[in-house]
C-alpha cells in the first residue's frame, strides 16, 4: 500500500525557543558563507593557479567542478538519509571539519593531482551541510514560519560568493604588498595559497562555535505506518508516485544551476580577460555587488514564500520558480556590456535571480515531501545540482572556449552560448511541474498536493 500522508502528533507541535532556533540558523549561515567560498575562492584565482600548476582551461573546469562534484553527487543522498537518521549538528560539524582542512590542503598543493584530490575531500565534507542544515531549519519553525529562516540560510550561500570575491582580492593584494611576509605558515606561501590557507583555518574555528553554541532540536515527525523498509526505498517510491510534479522541479533546478556554477566559475575570469578588470577591482567592485544582490534575493524570496502562505496562495511559488530563471539571462550575456562597470553589475546581478530560486525550491520541497524526507529531498537536490551544474558548468564554458573559440580571451561568448539555452529550459522544466501541481490541486489527489493543501493557513 502506497504510504499516506499522516497527521503530525500533538507532541509534533511545540518549537524550540525563538532565540535558541535562530542561533542555530546564525551557525548556519556562518558555515553556509563558509561552504561557498571554499568553492568560489578558485573562481578569483584561475590564472594565478594555472600559471603556477602549468595546468589548462579544462583542468581548471575540472577542478572548479567535477573534482569538487565527484564525492560531493555520490554522498549527497547517503548524507541525506543520514541526517534524517543521526544528530544533524554533529554531522554538520563533521562536515566543516574535513572541508576545512581539505581546504587547507589544497593551499598546499604542488601538482594537478593534489589539488584534485583537495577539492575531492572539500566535496565530501561540503555534502553533509544542505540536508541537515534545511533538515533542522523545518524542526525549528512551524510551517508558515519557515520562508525567513531559510531565506537568511540561502542568503549566506548567495552572500559567500561576493564575500569570496571581495576577501580573496583584498588577501591577493595584501599578499602581493608583503603583508604576511614572517608570519608563521604563510609567509613562505604565494598569494593564492595564502588564500586558501587562511579560509581553512576559519572554517575550522566555525565548526567549534557550532559545536559549543548550538544543541540539536527535536524532530517533528509523522506517525509511522508500515513494516520497516530499506533505506531509501520508501523516499524512490514516494518519488516515483508522484513524478509528475517531483521530476521537472528536481531537473528545472539543477538546469537553473547549470548556469550558476558555470556563469559564476568563469565570469571573474571574463572580466579579468576580456575588460582588464584586476584582483581589487573585483574585490572593490563586483564583490560588494555580489553581496548587495545576494543579500536582496533571499529577501525577496523569503517574504514572497510567506506571504503566499498566509494568504493561501501556495500555488504562486511555482509561478515564481517558473519565472525566475529568465530574469538571469542579462547577467550571461554580460560580454555585451562593452564596459567593465556596466559588465560587473550583470555579472552580479545573477545573484539576486538564484537566490531567490533556491530559497523558493527549498521551501517548496519541505512542502511537498513528508517529514521523514526532508534531509533527503534536499540532498537529492544537490545531488542532480552536482553532477548537472556543479561538474558539467564549469567544465562545459571551460571546453568551449579550448575547442570551439581557441581564445582564452573570449570566455564570456563561452558563457553566453552555453548558459542562456539552458535558462530557458529551466524555465520550461518549472512551468511543467506547476501545471502538474495546479492540476492534482484541482483534482484533490496526490501526495505532493494533500501535503501542500496541508500546509496552507485556513
Amino acid at each position: 500500500m502506497p504510504d499516506a500522508p499522516t497527521a503530525v502528533s500533538a507532541a509534533a507541535r511545540s518549537w524550540p525557543n525563538p532565540r535558541s532556533a535562530w542561533i542555530m540558523v546564525g551557525m548556519l549561515f556562518l558555515a553556509g558563507i563558509l561552504s561557498v567560498i571554499d568553492r568560489a575562492a578558485l573562481n578569483i584565482l584561475v590564472d594565478p593557479v594555472r600559471q603556477d600548476l602549468s595546468i589548462s582551461d579544462e583542468q581548471v573546469g575540472l577542478l572548479q567542478g567535477f573534482a569538487f562534484g565527484l564525492f560531493y553527487a555520490f554522498m549527497g543522498l547517503p548524507m541525506g538519509l543520514l541526517a534524517d537518521r543521526v544528530p544533524r549538528r554533529n554531522l554538520i560539524v563533521a562536515g566543516i571539519a574535513l572541508w576545512s582542512v581539505a581546504t587547507i590542503g589544497s593551499g598546499l598543493a604542488q601538482t594537478f593531482g593534489w589539488l584534485f584530490t583537495g577539492r575531492l575531500m572539500v566535496g565530501l565534507g561540503e555534502a553533509a551541510l544542505g540536508p541537515a542544515a534545511i533538515s533542522l531549519i523545518a524542526d525549528l519553525f512551524a510551517p508558515e514560519r519557515r520562508g525567513r529562516p531559510i531565506s537568511v540560510y540561502m542568503m549566506g550561500q548567495g552572500l559567500a560568493n561576493g564575500i569570496a570575491i571581495s576577501l580573496t582580492g583584498l588577501l591577493v593584494t595584501a599578499a602581493g604588498a608583503g603583508a604576511f611576509l614572517g608570519v608563521p605558515l604563510l609567509g613562505h606561501l604565494v598569494p593564492w595559497r595564502i588564500v586558501f590557507v587562511v579560509f581553512g583555518s576559519t572554517g575550522l574555528i566555525v565548526a567549534v562555535g557550532l559545536l559549543l553554541f548550538t544543541r540539536e532540536p527535536a524532530r517533528h515527525m509523522q506517525a509511522a505506518q508500515g513494516p520497516a523498509r530499506t533505506p531509501g526505498a520508501a523516499e524512490a517510491a514516494y518519488l516515483w508516485r508522484n513524478k509528475a510534479v517531483l521530476l521537472p522541479l528536481y531537473f528545472g533546478f539543477a538546469t537553473a544551476f547549470v548556469v550558476a556554477y558555470g556563469a559564476s566559475s568563469w565570469a571573474p575570469t571574463m572580466l579579468m580577460r576580456a575588460y582588464g578588470a584586476t584582483p581589487a577591482f573585483l574585490g572593490k567592485w563586483l564583490g560588494p555587488l555580489s553581496i548587495l544582490f545576494s543579500a536582496i534575493g533571499p529577501l525577496i524570496g523569503g517574504t514572497l514564500l510567506d506571504r503566499s502562505m498566509r494568504s493561501g496562495h501556495t500555488m504562486k511559488r511555482f509561478a515564481i520558480l517558473a519565472i525566475a530563471p529568465v530574469f538571469a539571462l542579462p547577467s550571461v550575456l554580460a560580454v555585451l556590456a562593452g564596459e567593465l562597470h556596466a559588465a560587473t553589475v550583470l555579472v552580479a546581478s545573477s545573484n539576486a535571480v538564484f537566490s531567490v530560486i533556491g530559497t523558493v525550491m527549498f521551501a517548496t520541497l519541505q512542502s511537498v515531501v513528508p517529514a521523514r524526507m526532508r534531509g533527503s529531498s534536499i540532498a537529492l537536490t544537490l545531488v542532480l545540482n552536482t553532477i548537472l551544474g556543479a561538474s558539467l558548468g564549469p567544465l562545459m564554458v571551460a571546453s568551449f572556449t579550448e575547442r570551439v573559440l581557441h581564445d582564452p580571451a573570449q570566455v564570456g561568448w563561452s558563457i553566453a552560448f552555453v548558459c542562456a539555452p539552458f535558462l530557458l529550459i529551466a524555465a520550461g522544466l518549472y512551468a511543467m511541474a506547476r501545471r502538474a501541481m495546479r492540476r492534482a490541486v484541482e483534482r484533490g489527489d496526490g501526495e505532493c498536493a494533500m501535503l501542500l493543501i496541508g500546509e496552507t493557513p485556513r
